[in-house]
């Protein structure tokens, strides 16, 4: 039997899909386990390839196909301060156009054998973006400040950043 405070700490970090999950005993499709219920909490415990060690609220494991888990989206890290704007996204959008450029000429270039597997580490070393366009909306990587920007075709906002702003004195 299971203490009830023994998984306070459960913290999902995945759901599973709308339609269920089959799930096994272990990685291995020949010992299969009670099937998971669509949008159950879990936390990813594992990884072998493409099987995944979940764990559940309850405190009973199985193992799944880690490709079908849906991750629940985590907080900003600095999450709570108040949101800071940045006049024009342009700059940004010229500087990510130009790094998927500059990928996308180096991709090309292995494809037609210009390049080697080598050639392409080294065409593409230092090479960072990130964009997620929806219709109006659009999330941009900014690498000079290791954060994610929110624009509206008009306005860039802070949405995410990897570390605390530093204060006045602080290292």
């Amino acid at each position: 039997m299971t203490n009830p405070g023994e998984f306070a700490d459960f913290r999902p970090t995945h759901v599973v899909p709308q339609e269920g999950l089959p799930a096994w005993e272990e990685p291995d499709t020949s010992r299969p386990t009670t099937p998971l219920d669509a949008f159950l909490p879990v936390q990813l415990r594992s990884r072998r390839g493409e099987w995944a060690e979940i764990l559940c609220a309850n405190g009973w494991s199985a193992w799944v196909d880690g490709r079908l888990l849906v991750a629940v989206p985590q907080p900003p890290p600095t999450g709570g301060r108040p949101l800071a704007r940045t006049e024009d996204p342009r700059p940004l959008l010229s500087r990510t156009a130009e790094a998927l450029d500059r990928y996308r000429r180096a991709a090309e270039a292995l494809g037609s054998g210009q390049l080697d597997a080598e050639g392409f580490r080294s065409a593409t070393r230092g090479v960072r973006a990130g964009m997620v366009l929806d219709g109006e909306a659009v999330w941009l990587y900014d690498e000079a400040s290791g954060g994610w920007l929110f624009g509206d075709g008009i306005r860039l906002t802070t949405y995410a950043v990897a570390q605390a702003p530093v204060g006045e004195g602080q290292p």
